[in-house]
């Protein structure tokens, strides 16, 4: 009998965020900070607009592309919050979660053998999606040393004549790292020099702590024309189980990734897309009370880890700190592995974001301030036995 599976398919190694995810399940009394799902409900004007939806019998096909109502409240949206401008018409896909959005722009653009640059670590799917679209994967390793933000040297410097696209993911997953309007504009000179494209991961474009608001790549000049910028409802909204996400950029690019749309899932959810729309009229001022509780816990969680010795950047993004837990002379995998078996609370290794990440983990603080209490209180112990 010949091998049924793709070879390709059978060297992709699984998430590893998965792995101590599935393991806390099922262990009695064990804290997860490991999975980046906002804690709160999604709220109630929202629930009840998809309820009516049903109770309305609203259980057809949508458009392809998405709900007529809901692009233009997305393009009014990013108009409104972030200076970009999209025709709804042609200009904006809705998709099953930003991870969808992710994999039709790079199976859209890349041929066979384009190299896609993706700064690390980063969110765990970037490098397999690039892979099974044909492309190959060039990871630019960010430093803590820099606060994990991209420079235009490094850029630059990972730059080949095969390089097609940069992925750029921040706010970032897991470092929590931002990257501000100056930085930006450096990396823009580079783009345009080196005739990149660029796949804008804005999925945590809400959740900043710099007390400036969010700068999105599209809005810098001469940069609408080379971004797919990818959002979503999942992390502002507290609206992960509805995979509701959008990809917006140049009719173009949009047109060929609507065509794989098409044929992998014909639209996204029905029901999720009418109570997107209500998130996006009447959601500002929910954004704006969870943002406000993720930094109060931000703000807990940094000077915990600081004061028991974990050396821990000001991570201003996101709902991630990734502290340095080399201290310890463990390895990220060993430091996960070791906390959850004997104070049962759940960490992701730093190098399940890809190899630069080794001597971090990933907390999250999408979770209540009394459980985090008692999950730095055991990670206090488990440290401060290591010194032992």
């Amino acid at each position: 009998m010949r091998d049924p599976l793709n070879k390709v398919i059978t060297k992709i190694e699984p998430s590893g965020i998965r792995k101590f995810f599935d393991i806390v399940v099922e262990m009695k009394d064990a804290i997860s900070l490991g999975v980046g799902e906002p804690d709160f409900d999604t709220p109630w004007f929202i629930r009840d607009e998809g309820i009516y939806s049903l109770e309305k019998g609203r259980t057809f096909y949508t458009s392809n592309s998405g709900l007529k109502e809901l692009k233009k409240e997305i393009s009014l949206y990013l108009s409104r919050r972030f200076k970009t401008e999209y025709d709804p018409e042609h200009e904006v896909i809705v998709t099953v979660g930003g991870s969808e959005a992710i994999d039709l722009a790079l199976r859209a653009m890349l041929d066979a053998g384009d190299e896609v640059l993706i700064p690390q670590p980063s969110y765990v799917s970037y490098l397999p999606c690039t892979i099974l679209a044909g492309g190959k994967p060039v990871p630019i390793p960010l430093s803590s040393k820099n606060e994990f933000r991209l420079t235009a040297e490094e850029l630059t410097a990972a730059c080949t004549e095969r390089t097609k696209v940069l992925v750029l993911p921040f706010p970032n997953n897991p470092t929590g790292a931002v990257m501000e309007e100056e930085d930006l504009k450096a990396l823009a000179k580079v783009v345009e020099e080196k005739d990149l494209f660029v796949i804008s991961d804005e999925i945590y474009s809400e959740l900043t702590y710099t007390g400036k608001n969010h700068v999105s790549f599209a809005s810098l000049p001469g940069m609408w024309e080379r971004t797919i910028t990818i959002n979503g409802f999942s992390k502002a909204y507290a609206m992960t189980g509805w995979r509701l996400g959008y990809a917006c950029g140049p009719k173009a690019i949009l047109t060929e990734m609507l065509k794989i749309h098409q044929y992998c899932i014909m639209c996204a959810p029905t029901t999720s897309q009418y109570a997107a729309v209500e998130a996006l009229k009447r959601g500002d001022g929910e954004v704006e009370k969870m943002r406000d509780e993720y930094n109060g816990r931000r703000r807990f969680v940094l000077h915990a880890l600081r004061e028991m010795g974990l050396d821990t950047f000001e991570a201003l993004g996101a709902f991630y700190v990734f502290p340095d837990i080399r201290s310890t002379g463990l390895s990220s995998d060993e430091f996960a592995t070791q906390l959850l078996r004997s104070e049962k609370v759940a960490v992701v290794p730093g190098t399940a974001f890809g190899d630069s990440g080794e001597g971090f983990v990933r907390i999250s603080y999408a979770y209540s301030l009394e459980n985090l209490k008692i999950a730095l209180e055991r990670i206090r112990r488990f440290v401060e036995g290591l010194k032992n």
